[in-house]
């Protein structure tokens, strides 16, 4: 089984719960329409990696995220996380009204980072994500359609969110391509101070 890290616990996620369009503009940027209700997928425990793939049976894109670690039934703390996604083939999939778990829940396909603690979750939390040097996303609770606790309090009437479940809340425009190489920088920031900062190489 996967584990997070959180200083010097770890936790080991039954699940990753995602969010699906919950920024405005990445839902216009894939020509998607804006839903009726909160978009909710998972990702298995088997997901869950700290190595970032540009390719899985097809190339793969990025979607930077805010991710929360759960415990008592609250989210705790933060990490940036990469959802990968198989973009032709959910494509393909969609059209026919079909599920999205074999273009998003398959191996490696939710990379993260260690979470930090994080006392208070407010409009000023977001992300920032670098390829090769450029900004390419950035954006957090502020643009978000459905906010971190709205989310929380959404999930918890039809899913049980265990200790150490990560919950994926969404990603903002920018999504695209992850080329073999490609040095992804990704920073978290809350009143414009960095919570945390990672690094990955593309394989």
């Amino acid at each position: 089984m996967k584990t997070v890290n959180l200083g010097k616990q770890l936790f080991t996620p039954s699940k990753v719960v995602c969010i699906g369009r919950n920024y405005v503009d990445h839902i216009t940027e894939l020509g998607n329409e804006i839903p009726d209700d909160m978009v909710v997928f998972n990702k298995p425990n088997s997901a869950i990696s700290n190595q970032l793939l540009s390719f899985h049976q097809e190339q793969l894109h990025y979607e930077g995220e805010l991710c929360f670690l759960v415990a008592a039934g609250q989210f705790i703390a933060v990490g940036f996380g990469l959802d990968l996604t198989k973009r032709g083939l959910q494509s393909k999939l969609k059209s026919k009204g079909l599920p999205w778990e074999r273009a998003k829940a398959f191996n490696g396909a939710a990379v993260l980072t260690d979470f930090v603690a994080i006392d208070a979750i407010d409009d000023s939390l977001a992300l920032e994500l670098c390829i090769n040097g450029k900004v390419v996303q950035a954006g957090g609770v502020e643009l978000m359609m459905y906010k971190p606790q709205d989310i929380l309090r959404e999930l918890t009437t039809f899913i049980e969110l265990e200790d150490g479940d990560v919950v994926m809340s969404g990603t903002p425009k920018g999504v695209g391509v992850i080329n073999s190489g490609d040095v992804f920088s990704a920073k978290i920031l809350q009143n414009n101070e960095v919570l945390l900062s990672h690094q990955w190489t593309a394989q």
